[in-house]
């Protein structure tokens, strides 16, 4: 079973941030696709969209970008922001509440919303602290799916401390970002300490392999060393309820290398969804035009096979269920089920072909859990 998450995580400063920010990316992100991409085989030959599908993921596209553009935004207090001085930044966290509050009154908010704090090292921890208190101290009440994410944890009891004061405050998420060596080797210690609040934990490949001593020109989001912690952290979390997100792409798609930004970009969110890393970082929003064309290329690529085979793992684990029998391959039919569930929170296929493509009612797909369709049908 799980819980819906965003495709991604678009960073953006704290100095930048409007109540209507969502809706600026996503003007910004057409405007990029209009005029970089303006029609659907351009855009297929820029991200590998296979022939076939080139139409039908534009079109899904272009109404993805006018309804909910962006699923999931972190207002940046870290590597987005900088160093500046306390004073600056004490009157950046007022304002990001502010806006907050009133983007949250106009329902002008993504749907997952949140901050980025600095880190918890004797350095930066002081800073961290002030800014995590001004913005939760005039912020009432809070958004809804506000989540703070704190990254570069070096140490045990970093996130034991903030979930602490998450706590307090009401805050019902945090996020962490695995970027150190140690990190990595920490992960059951950091979930058991987390107090329940942790919902997500992010990998940041150009802080992880830096820290390895890999040359910069080759800290890339495909470099095996990434892949391997991509494993260990699927390894640690697995039937933890916690989800994982990959990293960013550092090279953007600004003129004059739009495509070949946009190419990239496909690229690292193809071997992220490959690797069952289904949420990762976008920078700018141009970025949200190769995002969505890889997410529902993905999706759509493997509907037909993922339809027929879901519709069967139903009818055949119903019957077993009337006549007393164990179905016992359920955790492929919730797997299948959960590639639905995914595909329609994106918007790579639309609420009303769920009962065709899969034999499901939507109340039966929303229930995220292929036990609980079996023992309904059971009783038919």
């Amino acid at each position: 079973m799980i819980s819906r998450q965003p495709v991604h995580v678009l960073y953006g400063g704290a100095h930048l941030f409007k109540p209507d920010a969502a809706r600026r990316m996503g003007d910004l992100a057409l405007k990029f696709l209009h005029e970089y991409a303006p029609d659907h085989v351009t855009l297929a030959e820029t991200c590998a969209i296979p022939p076939p599908l080139a139409h039908l993921v534009y079109t899904r596209i272009l109404e993805k970008l006018q309804r909910e553009p962006v699923e999931a935004l972190h207002i940046d207090f870290e590597d987005g922001y900088g160093i500046r001085p306390d004073a600056e930044e004490d009157e950046a966290a007022r304002t990001v509440a502010a806006r907050l509050a009133e983007g949250r009154d106009r329902h002008s908010l993504p749907a997952f919303i949140g901050i980025r704090i600095k880190s918890f090292t004797d350095e930066s921890k002081p800073r961290a602290l002030r800014t995590l208190h001004l913005v939760l101290d005039n912020l009432h009440p809070l958004p809804e799916n506000f989540t703070v994410a704190l990254p570069k944890i070096t140490a045990p009891g970093q996130a034991a401390e903030c979930a602490a004061i998450l706590d307090e405050y009401g805050v019902k998420r945090l996020e962490i970002m695995i970027e150190t060596p140690q990190s990595l080797f920490l992960i059951p210690q950091l979930v058991d300490e987390s107090r329940g609040l942790l919902t997500t934990a992010h990998f940041g490949a150009y802080d992880y392999t830096a820290a390895l001593g890999i040359a910069a020109a080759h800290q890339d989001m495909l470099h095996p060393a990434c892949d391997f912690a991509r494993s260990m952290m699927q390894a640690q979390l697995a039937s933890t309820g916690v989800h994982v997100s990959d990293g960013a792409t550092n090279i953007l798609p600004l003129p004059p290398n739009v495509h070949r930004g946009w190419s990239i970009h496909a690229r690292h969110i193809r071997h992220s969804l490959e690797c069952g890393f289904y949420q990762s970082w976008d920078l700018h929003p141009a970025q949200l035009v190769s995002r969505y064309a890889a997410v529902y290329s993905f999706f759509l690529e493997g509907l037909d096979a993922s339809s027929e085979r879901l519709k069967n793992f139903i009818a055949r684990a119903a019957q077993a269920t009337q006549v007393g029998g164990v179905f016992d391959d359920a955790a492929t039919g919730q797997g299948l089920l959960n590639y639905f569930l995914r595909a329609v929170n994106c918007g790579a296929i639309p609420e009303s072909g769920i009962p065709a493509l899969t034999g499901l009612s939507l109340d039966e797909l929303r229930s995220a859990s292929f036990a609980t369709i079996l023992k309904g049908r059971s009783h038919v």
